[in-house]
């Protein structure tokens, strides 16, 4: 992913979110909706919106890397 100078809001990630849903797998859905009910730094908003940006559209071995990044990031979020 390159790098993109732009800060996402909670809306911006919610939206992409609920775009995106039906292309990941339901227990990173689950885990990403729990997560967007807490405050969250910025970082970790554009993290996530980049991560969800384009999922339905990148091919299977991608989507494995962005899933593990997801895994990654919400359990570093959750401990």
């Amino acid at each position: 992913m390159g790098e993109c100078r732009l800060n996402h809001s909670l809306q911006d990630v919610s939206s992409k979110l609920e775009e995106q849903k039906a292309y990941l797998p339901s227990d990173i859905v689950l885990q990403l909706q729990a997560c967007l009910q807490q405050p969250l730094e910025q970082e970790i908003l554009n993290q996530l919106f980049h991560l969800l940006k384009k999922y339905d559209l990148a091919e299977d071995a991608v989507r494995l890397e962005r899933d593990a990044q997801f895994k990654t990031l919400l359990q570093g979020l959750t401990s």
